[in-house]
């Protein structure tokens, strides 16, 4: 893909602007959620699937906007994921009511699961290899850290001036602003697809059954648990099917027509890529879990504004951008970064209902931004160790998947714990417990295996 250093980073500043709206979208509607959930009496329960929605929709479509991508190339995935992706944030801003704010949620995530890896293929092949991409992909983790902390402080001002509405609402014009430039900035796909079809059994199965699992932990019940555990269990034996169809297909010369597995089985056997796996899911479960309790906590315990909560967000936001930056220099901070989580949660727990930002909430806030930090690069590495070169970028996307999973199955594990709390003591002080002893079953884990990192 021949194109001049000037465009490049015109397309660069695209493409990360698109990431910075995915990221953001996963950030700032935490400090919203209280007043979503007075305005449309939504319980903890109900208001989970605020987040779930997107979380579900993004984590388990993953594999299959990477896809997409590879067969119907980059740009033309980056301008169908940026026009559901307005479509859905469109929807949510003049959502009537709570089903209708949950659906355009789901469509949001249905649109950031195709335009962010089609966005990462875009980069990956203007800046094929050397300093160049490196450049590149660190402009890319940065922007992806910026979101996340300006989705804080932002979702606090705008619910605050204009209410919960405006947290959807701002995305709109960007998106459609960056929509409109795609076909000037981002250079077309010059290669021809690779070969395979699209997984839709697999998809299919994978989502149902995450939906069915994570419902059926917020309150549905066993029976749909049940349900959910059947389809993910069609979908590993499906995935295995198609996989050995794949390789048979390559044996015998076949390239196009075949669906290829959206997770190969085999994949999960590589090296450290199975464990690195199961403990981001356990990052996921606590991260999602943690910004969605702890504003909650602040607002509604503590009486806090929503500016107010997204301003003493901030140093656990600042935490989180800085600790990876410290784990790329440290050997050795995925156990450490662990236990600090747990500890942070573990005071965050002991937080009483009229306690101080300085004196409750500065010190724990700040180590569960930093204990996540820490954690979060070794796994990223973890879940690639081993990985051969051509499926270097199928691991990575897994690894990504795994934390969306991780994070709506523990915020629908953490809201039934919360309302187990009996009667004078807040749920949220359950929650911040659960979430502690997640976090040290994962160190735990990790030590006992010898992968320290």
């Amino acid at each position: 893909m021949l194109v001049s250093v000037r465009a490049r980073g015109a397309s660069l500043a695209l493409l990360a602007s698109s990431q910075f709206l995915v990221v953001l979208n996963t950030s700032i509607v935490n400090v919203a959620l209280p007043a979503i959930g007075d305005d449309l009496r939504l319980s903890a329960a109900g208001l989970s699937w605020v987040v779930n929605a997107y979380l579900i929709a993004f984590g388990a479509l993953l594999p299959a906007g990477g896809r997409i991508a590879d067969l119907y190339g980059g740009r033309r995935a980056l301008a169908a994921g940026l026009a559901l992706f307005t479509a859905g944030s469109a929807g949510a801003a003049l959502s009537p009511g709570a089903g209708a704010l949950i659906a355009a949620r789901a469509v949001q995530g249905v649109g950031a699961a195709v335009l962010s890896p089609a966005a990462l293929a875009v980069l990956l092949a203007l800046y094929p290899a050397g300093a160049a991409r490196g450049r590149a992909l660190g402009v890319w983790g940065s922007v992806s850290a910026a979101g996340g902390a300006a989705g804080v402080l932002l979702g606090g001002l705008l619910t605050d001036a204009l209410g919960w509405w405006s947290v959807f609402a701002v995305g709109v014009p960007v998106a459609a602003f960056v929509l409109a430039a795609v076909p000037r900035l981002v250079p077309g796909d010059d290669r021809p697809p690779r070969g395979g079809g699209l997984d839709l059994p697999g998809t299919l199965s994978v989502t149902l059954g995450l939906l069915g699992v994570a419902y059926g932990l917020g309150g549905g019940g066993w029976p749909t648990i049940a349900a959910g555990v059947a389809l993910l269990g069609v979908f590993a034996l499906w995935e295995r099917r198609v996989e050995q169809g794949a390789e048979q297909g390559i044996k015998q010369g076949i390239k196009q027509g075949a669906a290829v597995p959206l997770i190969p089985p085999s994949l999960l056997r590589t090296a450290d890529v199975g464990i690195g796996n199961v403990l981001m899911l356990l990052l996921g479960m606590v991260w999602v879990g943690t910004f969605f309790f702890l504003p909650l906590y602040q607002q509604r315990v503590l009486g806090y504004s929503p500016l107010e909560a997204g301003l003493t967000q901030l140093p656990l936001a600042l935490a989180l951008v800085l600790a990876p930056l410290a784990a790329g220099r440290l050997r050795r901070t995925l156990v450490p970064g662990l236990l600090t989580l747990a500890a942070g949660l573990a005071w965050l727990a002991r937080a009483p209902e009229h306690g101080t930002f300085l004196v409750d909430l500065l010190g724990p806030t700040v180590l569960v931004g930093a204990g996540l930090g820490l954690a979060f690069v070794p796994l990223t590495a973890l879940g690639v160790t081993g990985v051969p070169g051509e499926r270097a970028g199928v691991a990575s996307g897994l690894i990504t998947t795994t934390r969306q999973v991780g994070g709506a199955l523990g915020l629908a594990v953490l809201t039934s714990v919360a309302g187990l709390a009996p009667a004078g003591v807040t749920g949220y002080r359950y929650a911040f417990l659960a979430a502690a002893a997640i976090s040290l079953v994962a160190a735990t884990a990790a030590f006992l295996k010898g992968r320290i990192r």
